[in-house]
């Protein structure tokens, strides 16, 4: 099988752009497979899901997520990478280099899932530094920017999805090797999986057109889809995500009544972006409810979104949905102010 290494190779062929973003991509995933090994020790590498200071996310920031964010910024210290964002750490990281790419990530996206050995990830995003003297405006510029994306899922095999702007493969990680091995190239979404991922226990906070879409789902085949679908939640973004990618359906997380769920919980970044651009390399989409996620600018380095990707087709129904209803007088687009009109 073809290695990441020789995937990286023949993708770059000697072009210096190229090889900045093979060398950066290569070092995010060597930094996936030790944090792999990491997780592997569960309860034996020490109480890695101890809460010991405060997060972006709210949840608390464990042990386990500052560890695994000193372990991808140690991996990218020889990168040419001019400028860091990630979850972990509140204000964007200068690195002094003159180097041609930023780096956004998620170190560990699912950390809650850590105590009952439950799906966990890492996701990442490389843009193009486009102003040398503030290398940190690369992370105000639309996902469409974006030069590759990935994200590694850890489960019973550790698989890297990644999009170098040229479609989406999966590497699986041989562990007597500790190579990352091509196992599926060029995924496409499948298009009919009546599959939906969302956290149902919410259902009282959401916005109209969600509540409509999930009940549209609901009616099976009585319903207006004519097909019965079958729920999943994971509580882990990129183990949704690598299971819509090899089966199809939809996640939705979206924003809601909530105290703080009013402009969505994910982050645009290193959340969304990522997700997005690998979802539409595979033949998906992504949205916040309204506009093709990429298409978005970001407005601080933590910002928050409604966060909906999957199958197009199923993608494109709850858009159409957002966009059949009425935003309040003098409003703004979900990325900026709430739709209090679609509360009921």
């Amino acid at each position: 099988m073809t290695t990441l290494r020789e995937h990286l190779e023949a993708f770059s062929a000697g072009d210096p752009g190229r090889i900045a973003v093979a060398e950066t991509v290569a070092a995010l995933a060597a930094a996936t497979v030790e944090l792999a090994e990491l997780l592997a020790l569960g309860a034996l590498a020490g109480r890695m899901s101890e809460v010991v200071g405060a997060s972006n996310d709210g949840d608390g920031q464990k042990v386990l997520d500052v560890r695994s964010n000193e372990i991808f910024l140690r991996h990218l210290e020889p990168c040419p990478v001019a400028a860091i964002v990630s979850e972990e750490m509140d204000e964007a990281k200068l690195t002094g280099k003159v180097g041609p790419l930023a780096v956004a990530m998620d170190p560990l996206d699912g950390s809650n899932n850590i105590e009952q050995n439950m799906l966990v990830g890492s996701i990442f995003s490389l843009l193009p530094v486009t102003d040398a003297a503030n290398p940190a405006q690369a992370f105000f510029q639309p996902g469409t920017a974006q030069l590759a994306a990935g994200f590694a899922v850890y489960g019973p095999a550790t698989v890297l999805a990644l999009s170098l702007g040229e479609g989406t493969d999966l590497f699986t990680l041989h562990r007597p090797s500790g190579e990352w091995r091509l196992t599926h190239p060029k995924v496409q979404i499948p298009a009919w999986k009546p599959e939906y991922a969302i956290n149902a226990s919410n259902m009282r906070h959401w916005t109209l057109p969600i509540r409509t879409y999930i009940e549209e789902l609901i009616a099976g085949s009585s319903g207006p889809s004519g097909v019965d679908y079958n729920m999943r939640w994971l509580a882990c973004s990129v183990g949704e995500a690598l299971r819509i990618l090899l089966r199809g359906g939809i996640y939705l997380y979206p924003s809601d009544a909530r105290r703080g769920y009013e402009r969505g919980r994910l982050r645009l970044l290193y959340e969304g972006f990522p997700i997005a651009f690998v979802m539409e390399q595979a033949g998906g989409a992504a949205t916040d409810g309204f506009n093709r996620l990429l298409d978005l600018v970001p407005q601080s380095i933590h910002q928050r979104i409604p966060l909906i990707y999957g199958s197009r087709e199923k993608v494109e129904r709850v858009t159409a949905l957002h966009n059949a209803g009425v935003i309040p007088k003098g409003g703004q687009r979900p990325l900026f102010g709430e739709r209090s009109l679609f509360k009921s």
